[in-house]
């Protein structure tokens, strides 16, 4: 990224830790990712149970393999049977920290996330005692507008690429509702396999801090 782009970008992170922080969120900037796991590493403690969601993010960032020593306990969802998946969702709300990724973040200090299963959204609602989300700056929007259409032409056609699921989306890489003309946030296919099931949106938090953000300098996940 040159300089003048590099100033753009950074201006409106800026904005955007703005908003977070006025919204009860911790912020934290990486240049790059690999300041990822040192921000991380700060934020964590010796022998914390750590749980993440699913995310391309993490895995570009190096996270998962990070989390894998002796220093955390970390509930590995890469390491378990599917039949044992419902119940390391389970113990996931008792972690004492968990990661993931947000699918949007927009200027005004919000976070949305779209989920299939659910337990990404449901584990940054409630029950973790902290909360630590990474993005790239791509995945900054203006508003919730702007986060809503992200979702339905590019993070959830690219993942479910990514997982192949059999929906509109993956055989057309866009939202049915797109092509129809609706703009409800919860429209979309009738598939089994839809992903976009269960919507969260994340402003103002009463516990200070314990959702913390970090804004990476750089493209990463969808």
């Amino acid at each position: 990224m040159d300089e003048n782009m590099k100033s753009v970008v950074l201006n409106r992170i800026n904005r955007t830790a703005a908003a977070l922080k006025k919204n009860n969120m911790e912020f934290h900037y990486a240049e790059s990712k690999m300041e990822v796991l040192t921000i991380i590493s700060n934020l964590l403690k010796t022998g914390d149970v750590v749980a993440t969601g699913g995310s391309v993010t993490l895995d570009e960032c190096g996270v998962i393999n990070f989390l894998k020593s002796d220093k955390y306990k970390f509930l590995d969802r890469t390491a378990i049977d599917t039949d044992k998946m419902d119940q390391l969702y389970r113990a996931s709300f008792n972690a004492d920290a968990y990661i993931c990724s947000a699918n949007a973040v927009t200027e005004n200090g919000e976070l949305y996330n779209v989920d299939g299963n659910s337990n990404r959204i449901a584990a940054i609602c409630y029950g973790p005692k902290s909360v630590i989300v990474v993005v790239g700056y791509n995945k900054i929007v203006c508003n919730l507008d702007e986060a809503v259409n992200k979702v339905k032409t590019v993070t959830a056609p690219a993942n479910c690429q990514r997982l192949t699921c059999a929906t509109h989306c993956y055989e057309k890489g866009k939202c049915t509702s797109e092509s129809r003309g609706l703009n409800s946030i919860t429209d979309g296919c009738d598939s089994d396999s839809r992903i976009c099931c269960n919507y969260l949106i994340s402003a103002h938090q009463r516990i200070k801090n314990r959702i913390k953000v970090i804004i990476v300098g750089e493209k990463l996940g969808y």
